[in-house]
């Protein structure tokens, strides 16, 4: 029965206006998403010995800007197959956490035949299921968050649309081969020991560190992770992780894994590796979409021979409209932060270092069997210990200016860390700068810090009748001012 203009009218504007990526139906049938898989991938399957039908697994990484296909082959195992580069993502490092934030997800997703899209806006797209049952328990929302082609991203993982076909049916081929689902894990980043200790201050610290456990999982063991939730944290593991225990079994060779990434960390620590965070305008894409890079690409010789992908191939794509191309140019900007840490009995609010012990193949031993581990000396610090209050960091004094002393009292509390109304410290004394070159950012901070202290020193402002009272003219001012146009969901 055929579907009334009007009202087929009206479902593509309903689902317009609730999706982040807006993923609507494409006027009239398609048959894109029939493409077979190209040839030369057939190929590659088969030199990797595996076939069109085995199950498959993908992986996602921000930073990188990388979307890893993985397949399990001859072996029962999942081994790479192709990886592509990702033409657009939007926001920043970090989970996405209520709608309309432009954040690309990170976290764990199953992918079901129903959550494909063959006659997508954007080309084909597949849901990535956000949010699930981890999101939801940490009050998070939106909904509409896809993988799908075209170079535009408001939230979701845009590719070109040739690698979108392929990837679809690619997907498409396991599902008729048997597969219910298959898992799509979404990073921030590599998780690597390197990365762990680069960015072991970032505010999503804790949580990238939960991720990393299920990446640590697959790593060690190229098996799905069985996904579960505890609380409001992932767990990790075989069957008793996926019924929700909270100390599911931890697989020996996985352990290892952790406690070798652990000690790797806690020295790159104490050797003084640099803790900084990445800020991007407003995400970012792989660098080979990049039309100046194409030809520094190519020139690279046998270096491009070590991308698993071609930089001439993907530079000569005609993209069309890439989202926000303004926000591409300047890249990210990486800034070095410090923990602004406080004694054992300091004040709620106040973010502290934890110190880890540095792990052993005997702890190792010992997680994966469920004994207590026997005590070792402590080591570097690895991550931040949250203490109940907003996270707390020190960005570099070049960072720091007098614009920013007079902002919004929330983001004073964010860059100096522990500042309230109930309580604000005396002023630090300034350090005599030895080098002329730190002279002026030292004093750029002293001098925000002093605006902090005394902005932060004025009375609260009196609410309800009182305030009515004591400052009509204030309201009315107020009731004055112009509205603001929030953003959409987009």
């Amino acid at each position: 029965m055929a579907v009334r203009p009007l009202a087929a009218a009206g479902l593509i504007a309903l689902t317009l206006g609730l999706g982040a990526c807006q993923d609507g139906l494409i006027n009239g049938a398609s048959t894109r998403h029939l493409t077979p898989v190209p040839a030369q991938t057939l190929s590659l399957m088969q030199t990797k010995g595996m076939s069109q039908s085995d199950p498959i697994l993908i992986r996602a990484y921000k930073k990188e800007s990388e979307l890893e296909v993985w397949k399990r082959d001859g072996t029962g195992q999942y081994a790479l197959l192709k990886t592509f580069p990702i033409c657009r993502w939007s926001g920043q490092l970090g989970p996405k956490t209520k709608q309309g934030d432009r954040q690309a997800p990170e976290g764990f997703y199953t992918i079901t035949p129903g959550q494909m899209n063959p006659n997508s806006s954007y080309y084909l797209s597949f849901d990535t299921g956000y949010p699930n049952a981890f999101d939801r328990a940490n009050g998070r929302t939106g909904n509409y968050i896809m993988v799908h082609g075209t170079c535009s991203s408001a939230g979701c993982f845009a590719m070109t649309d040739a690698s979108m076909g392929e990837i679809y049916a690619i997907a498409r081929e396991a599902f008729a081969g048997g597969q219910r689902a298959f898992q799509f894990q979404s990073y921030p980043f590599r998780m690597t020991a390197q990365n762990m200790a680069k960015f072991r201050n970032d505010p999503n610290a804790p949580f990238w560190s939960n991720l990393k456990e299920g990446s640590d999982y697959f790593e060690a063991l190229r098996q799905e992770p069985k996904v579960g939730l505890c609380g409001s944290k992932y767990v990790f593991g075989g069957a008793d992780a996926a019924a929700g225990s909270c100390t599911p079994r931890v697989d020996p060779q996985v352990a290892e894994k952790r406690a070798r990434d652990d000690q790797q960390i806690a020295e790159l620590v104490a050797k003084g590796t640099p803790a900084t965070r990445v800020v991007y305008q407003d995400g970012g894409q792989n660098p080979v979409f990049r039309a100046q890079n194409v030809t520094a690409f190519a020139s690279l010789g046998s270096k491009e021979e070590e991308l698993p992908y071609s930089a001439k191939e993907f530079g000569r794509h005609h993209l069309g409209e890439v989202s926000r191309p303004e926000t591409l140019a300047a890249g990210p900007e990486e800034i070095a932060v410090e923990p602004k840490a406080a004694p054992a009995s300091g004040l709620k609010g106040r973010t502290q270092l934890a110190a880890a012990p540095i792990p052993t193949k005997a702890a190792a031993a010992a997680l994966a069997t469920g004994a207590k581990p026997a005590a070792t000396p402590a080591a570097a610090p690895l991550m931040l210990a949250k203490q109940g209050g907003p996270e707390a960091e020190v960005v570099k004094p070049a960072r720091v200016t007098v614009a920013d002393a007079e902002g919004d009292v929330s983001a004073f509390q964010k860059v100096f860390g522990g500042l309230s109304r109930k309580e604000a410290p005396a002023p630090e004394p300034a350090t005599p700068a030895t080098d002329a070159a730190t002279a002026e950012p030292a004093k750029q901070v002293h001098t925000a810090r002093a605006r902090i202290q005394a902005h932060l020193a004025k009375p609260p402002t009196a609410t309800g009748a009182i305030a009515e009272k004591k400052a009509p003219a204030a309201k009315v001012a107020e009731a004055k001012k112009p509205a603001v146009k929030a953003e959409t969901a987009r």
